[in-house]
């Protein structure tokens, strides 16, 4: 009995993700959703508008090439001030005001960029961008999980890649209609304008409600009844979640009072043991699921493709900035189509599936990739057609793959995983990582590129990528249709089939033992 038993319970487990029911989005949740994603449109804004700015900021403020490496990618290691800052802020004023918060500084970053008369000035705006940036980039996909119903988790919290992609196109249309002002100007026009995303950021924040598992966190479980009843697809599922939300902040189950008083160990403090210091087994892969997503992501060389595109494509044979330029917003377009395509796939084929299948196709793109641009740089008679089309059309494969896979479920998969009690701060750790791989993949580009030649390089981000893929294959779980205080079991499946393997041989030890006396 002790053995079908178990067998029953293991079974269960295998087939508790369930197949997407038919889709029904939460208008209410979907409202939420797209206004706090608006913060990532900062970070994608940023990404375009500097990688035709930096032809102009080279020119006009005499910079060489280290100079400009340094500039386009310490906002990156900038933005760690904020994403380990908003972990502290999201916990301690909310995840509501943490991005209106965000949305302010990178508006006075913007425009310090805008209005700077050198490289230092330039630096001290970069600076403050980059840590509106990092409170932008944490705090989105974080609360759009929290507020988002399981059946269409993955479609909202997509959302901030939506976003980040969108910014990245409105940031190459911005070079191009700007790149015909004189030099001087046109390049503080493109930087200064990205204030303008975080005014209407910071207005819409005010429609949104707060996060319903951080006002449980607070006690405030009237309040938090109310955003669920309006987040949830049925009335069922609003008790069902706010059950387990309950559940995971330690207060009883059956406590319906309006406020409720919260056990301390559910607050900030021992959060960094719990998660770092002393994690269980299921918290520690967890948290090496999420740090190897981000560093994959960027590692695999998205930010050396989108950031240096032109330097890519002149390599590759396209001459004069006004045909860069417009190649560019083609690579922008065909990103954010493939983004939107993966948000309606999300829900229903799964992340595991799409992050393989992006990575493959990445893996190939780079190699044709390097394939061409090798051979254009071995022609020097005049410009190599074959290799050109070659190159042109990798590049776009590689952000379309990326934009199917990689760039969105990055995002979802390591907001969804974290137990409730850790997931700002292990959000933040996520974000950390993300930053500083793509700060030095981006400050090492062009000196890279110059030791082993600009062919070579995209073939080491397609070796990457290959080891990539096999980590995601070998440690990632599919987390489709589970609710986010599931988490820690599905993680932990290891720890409850080791466990229920000691029951079982404990009993049949006692089964032996009666036996035995019966005799």
């Amino acid at each position: 009995m002790g053995d079908q038993s178990s067998d029953a319970r293991d079974s269960s487990l295998e087939t508790m993700a369930p197949p997407p029911p038919k889709r029904r989005y939460n208008k209410y949740a979907t409202g939420c959703t797209m206004l706090a994603s608006l913060a990532s449109i900062l970070l994608g804004y940023d990404i375009g508008v500097m990688s035709g700015a930096e032809l102009y900021i080279k020119d006009d403020l005499k910079l060489n090439d280290t100079q400009i490496e340094i500039l386009l990618g310490v906002l990156n290691l900038y933005s760690l001030v904020g994403s380990f800052a908003a972990g502290f802020t999201s916990d301690w004023i909310g995840r509501r005001y943490t991005i209106v918060f965000a949305a302010a500084i990178f508006f006075t970053g913007a425009l310090l960029m805008g209005f700077a008369t050198n490289y230092a000035f330039l630096m001290v705006g970069r600076f403050v961008a980059g840590v509106g940036v990092g409170y932008a980039l944490m705090i989105a996909p974080t609360y759009t999980a929290e507020v988002a119903p399981a059946s269409s988790r993955g479609f909202l919290t997509s959302f901030p890649e939506v976003f980040i992609n969108s910014g990245i196109l409105l940031g190459y249309v911005s070079n191009y209609a700007f790149s015909h002002l004189r030099k001087s100007l046109g390049w503080r026009l493109m930087l200064g304008v990205g204030a303008i995303p975080s005014v209407f950021l910071g207005v819409g924040v005010l429609a949104m409600p707060e996060s319903p598992r951080w006002l449980i966190m607070r006690g405030r479980l009237g309040e938090a009844r109310k955003v669920l009843e309006k987040t949830s697809d049925t009335p069922e599922e609003a008790r069902l979640r706010l059950s387990d939300i309950k559940i995971a902040a330690g207060i009883p189950e059956d406590c319906d009072d309006d406020v409720a008083p919260v056990p301390k160990k559910t607050h900030s403090r021992g959060v960094w043991k719990d998660l770092l210091v002393r994690p269980t087994p299921s918290v520690r892969r967890v948290l090496i699921a999420a740090v190897g997503i981000h560093f994959f992501q960027q590692a695999s060389g998205i930010d050396s493709v989108v950031l240096y595109s032109p330097k890519v494509f002149e390599k590759a044979g396209i001459r004069g900035d006004t045909k860069l330029l417009g190649t560019t917003v083609a690579v922008g377009f065909t990103k954010t189509l493939f983004i939107l395509v993966a948000t309606f796939l999300l829900d229903r084929v799964g992340r595991r599936p799409l992050l393989l299948t992006s990575f493959a196709g990445m893996i190939l793109s780079l190699a044709g990739l390097g394939l061409g641009l090798t051979a254009a740089e071995h022609h020097t008679d005049g410009q190599l057609p074959w290799a050109v089309g070659l190159c042109i059309t990798c590049v776009l494969a590689y952000v379309a793959f990326f934009s199917i896979g990689a760039g969105p479920i990055t995002w979802v998969y390591s907001s969804e995983i974290f137990p409730l009690r850790l997931r700002a701060l292990g959000a933040s750790i996520g974000v950390a990582v993300n930053r500083v791989t793509s700060g030095v993949i981006t400050m090492t580009f062009i000196s890279l590129y110059k030791a082993i030649s600009l062919g070579s390089s995209f073939f080491l981000y397609g070796g990457i990528a290959a080891v990539a893929w096999v980590f995601f294959f070998t440690y990632l779980p599919e987390t489709r249709g589970r609710t986010l205080e599931d988490m820690e079991e599905l993680f932990g499946k290891e720890e409850v089939d080791e466990q229920r393997k000691e029951e079982n041989r404990v009993e049949m030890v006692n089964a032996s033992n009666r036996n035995g006396n019966t005799r």
